[in-house]
This record gives C-alpha cells, sequence and structure tokens, in this order.
C-alpha cells in the first residue's frame, strides 16, 4: 500500500511504534520511514546515540527506544518529516505528541485546530501545547499537540481552520 499511495499501513506503523512498555516511561521517538534512500540527518542530530550508524547512506533508521529520551532534536532534522515524538504520560487521558509542521502561519500555543491522519484526513479536534519554531537556524518548525491517547498511531498532521 505505501509504494501505491504513500500512506503507511496500520502494521507499518505498529512496527515503527515501540513497546507499550517503554511508552509508558515517557516521551520516545517513532520514526517512520520506510524508504531506503541516502539519508541520514536523524542520525547525525540524534546528540545521545539512540539512532544508530548507517552502514550505508541509504539505510533505513535504526533506534533504540530505550536509550531515546523523546528530546525531538530528530524531529526538525528530518527532511522527510518522518519522526513525531509521543509521550503517554502527559496526563490519564492524552499523550503529548510532537510533530514537525511546514505550513504557515504556524498555530499559537493554545489554538484548537484539526487533528488529521496520515491521509489528511480530520479524525479530531486536538490542542496545540507549544510551537517551537528554530526557523532561524534552518530547521523544521516543531508542534506539541495534546492527542487521545487512543489516537496516538492515527493523528499525524494538523490543520488551522476549517475541514
Amino acid at each position: 500500500m505505501l509504494k501505491k499511495t504513500g500512506i503507511p499501513t496500520p502494521e507499518d506503523i505498529n512496527g515503527a511504534f515501540p513497546s507499550e512498555e517503554r511508552l509508558n516511561k515517557g516521551g520516545v521517538a517513532v520514526i517512520e520511514c520506510y524508504e531506503q534512500i541516502p539519508c541520514n540527518p536523524c542520525y547525525t542530530g540524534c546528540k545521545i546515540g539512540a539512532i544508530k550508524p548507517f552502514e550505508d547512506i541509504s539505510d533505513l533508521p535504526t533506534i533504540n527506544h530505550d536509550e531515546c529520551t523523546g528530546c525531538a532534536l530528530c524531529i526538525a532534522k528530518c527532511p522527510g518529516l518522518a519522526i513525531m515524538v509521543v509521550d503517554v504520560t502527559y496526563s490519564d487521558t492524552e499523550a503529548l505528541v510532537k510533530i514537525p509542521y511546514e505550513f504557515s502561519p504556524l498555530p499559537n500555543e493554545g489554538d484548537v485546530v484539526k487533528g488529521l491522519d496520515r491521509n489528511g484526513d480530520y479524525v479530531q479536534d486536538v490542542k496545540v501545547v507549544k510551537v517551537l519554531n528554530p526557523k532561524a537556524f534552518d530547521k523544521t518548525p516543531v508542534v506539541s499537540i495534546a492527542v487521545p491517547k487512543d489516537k496516538i498511531r492515527i493523528i499525524r498532521n494538523i490543520k488551522i481552520g476549517g475541514v
């Protein structure tokens, strides 16, 4: 399905997520990189070494979820927008999901925006918790959104305004 539509299957997505045990320990990167292309900024941007060295520049990234702190440096470095950080310890009912966001205008902290799936379809409204805009350093902005825990594998993007 991925090669035909560009949208990963539920099996692809589940394979990118860490174990439930690891999710319950705090923020952790989820790398949804499924195509072998010459790219490694996630590895070079990971300052703690959770993303492992590539044998070949076209290898898919490998992450040791137990070493990942959820710092989100890799999100802003990834040119393919293939990384998010999920923190299910954010609250009893919601997870904090940090996603790359390359649209204009940027949302503001406290905004309620449309949560979208990987196909761009509306799932439900979500709240913007934080916006990190490192554009001055030529990096992708990272938007943190509060997502119901049962939607962390579904909501992958946001839209400001109507659907």
